[in-house]
């Protein structure tokens, strides 16, 4: 796909890929870490003994560290700029591995897994900010898909290593510490594998340079200017800072209260709905406990995880389907496919759990159909809305917000979801996953307007204009 034609642009797309692509790593960190969990559950549970209570906790203890982290994101992001809090995530995510890798307690385990969701809660929010932010409108979708398309990496990685690891869990080694991260407790390795991609990350963030438009909410135009041309060239530049200038005579407070005024009421109804939504419709209940869910259709830990693995690489190529269309098709079609698509799957799954038709391929396969769906849907787009609907003054505090909702589903997913199978069984956990997607389609419907091609300031623009007419009509 050619996107430039002048060896200028050439050079300002280049610069505008690696700059996006560290950034996305932060995606890259998240994936990992998620779905690198799913191969150290049952190996955790039997070390220490765990009941379902606290095995539900093990997962879902990062999930509240990632809560906490988004929550105190918004505000430091918007204080101390983009760069510097992202910084900050790639710290917690190597304390988080290394401390995992030697914790010699479940406590000590749990402390070090609320810090990396610390790490992942900040990166979450952040990173597609940032990119957000960096990109030109006419390839805001694209980039800022990078970000997702990292994450699935990330989990497939993890997948990869998972098994892996787990295949040579019985090798022995000469040292005895190498022999119990690696062999006796090999979900020691697991986790600890999270630091390499860590320090890469923490290494190349002191590369790339502040967000533009931070830079241009806290007066330093010569800088951002000079970002901006290299990121589009000198004319692009201009009308953008031509349009946040515009944006910023007419804009509110820098307070999240301007947020619940009426005119971007629809804009806080999305934020907050699409990410929820996003999370309740079992994607991570598959991340997650995938093996699980496969070992009760039939296949053994090794084959489940392999399983897995298959699983992370439809994740990564159909988000290559939103990367190549976001931007020609538009937001709204992909949303509308890829969620019907989602619900059709996880009905169809409940079903053959029910009529016990978990021999064979078909579990599998609609697994797959289902993680499809969200691959070019759900898991993309959502990141693209929440980063282009909010104004721009309050737009880190705001996107904290609505990223706050996701991991709040994602929380009660993690947490519920051992208990749901356990009490509930299979298919009665898909129908309910099922249940929550849908309304997801309603929002695309009624709420969320095309935005593809619009700058930022565009869609404030557009907030308000929709807001006039409204009054108009009464």
């Amino acid at each position: 796909m050619k996107i430039v034609t002048t060896d200028t642009q050439q050079h300002s797309s280049t610069y505008l890929y690696l700059v996006c692509l560290v950034a996305a790593l932060g995606g890259f960190l998240f994936g990992f870490d998620t779905a690198v969990i799913s191969g150290t559950v049952s190996l955790v549970k039997h070390d220490f003994n765990l009941d379902a209570l606290h095995e539900g906790w093990f997962v879902s203890c990062a999930l509240l560290g990632c809560i906490i982290g988004v929550s105190i994101s918004g505000k430091l992001s918007d204080k101390y700029g983009r760069k510097l809090v992202l910084i900050l995530s790639a710290v917690l995510f190597l304390i988080s591995a290394l401390g995992c890798m030697y914790s010699g307690s479940f406590t000590a385990l749990i402390i070090f897994r609320l810090i990396g969701g610390l790490g992942i809660g900040v990166a979450s929010m952040v990173s597609p900010l940032y990119i957000s932010e960096f990109s030109p409108s006419r390839f805001r979708g694209m980039m800022v898909s990078l970000y997702q398309l990292a994450l699935t990496v990330g989990i497939v990685l993890a997948y990869f290593t998972n098994a892996y690891l787990a295949n040579h869990a019985g090798d022995t080694f000469s040292s005895e510490a190498t022999h119990k991260i690696f062999s006796a407790e090999v979900w020691r390795a697991m986790l600890g594998l999270g630091a390499l991609p860590a320090a890469i990350f923490l290494v190349s963030l002191f590369m790339v340079p502040e967000s533009p438009r931070w830079l241009l909410l806290k007066g330093q135009e010569k800088k951002a200017t000079d970002i901006l041309v290299k990121i589009d060239g000198l004319d692009a530049a201009q009308n953008e800072i031509a349009s946040f200038k515009s944006s910023a005579n007419e804009a509110g407070s820098d307070s999240l209260k301007e947020l619940f005024k009426p005119v971007y009421r629809k804009a806080l109804w999305i934020g907050l709905l699409l990410p929820f939504l996003s999370q309740v419709c079992g994607i991570n209940a598959v991340i997650y406990y995938g093996p699980r869910i496969l070992e009760q259709a039939g296949f053994t830990l090794n084959n489940a995880l392999g399983g897995q693995v298959t699983i992370g690489l439809v994740n990564v190529v159909f988000t290559f389907v939103a990367i190549f269309t976001i931007d020609r098709w538009g937001r709204r079609p992909l949303l509308f496919v890829g969620i019907g698509g989602a619900v059709f799957s996880l009905i169809i799954i409940g079903a053959l759990f029910a009529a016990g038709l978990t021999s064979g391929p078909w579990i599998l396969i609609f697994i797959l159909a289902f993680i499809a769906c969200f691959a070019f849907s759900f898991g993309p787009v959502c990141w693209v809305v929440i980063g282009e609907i909010f104004p721009n003054a309050i737009r880190g505090k705001a996107m904290a917000l609505a990223t706050l909702s996701l991991w709040i589903g994602n929380f009660l997913v993690g947490q519920l979801t051992p208990a749901m199978l356990e009490g509930l069984g299979s298919s009665y956990t898909f129908w309910i996953f099922a249940i929550c997607c849908s309304p997801a389609l309603w929002l695309t419907w009624k709420l969320i307007p095309e935005t593809k091609g619009r700058s930022l300031e565009n869609i404030e623009a557009y907030w308000k204009q929709s807001f006039n007419k409204t009054l108009k009509r009464q």
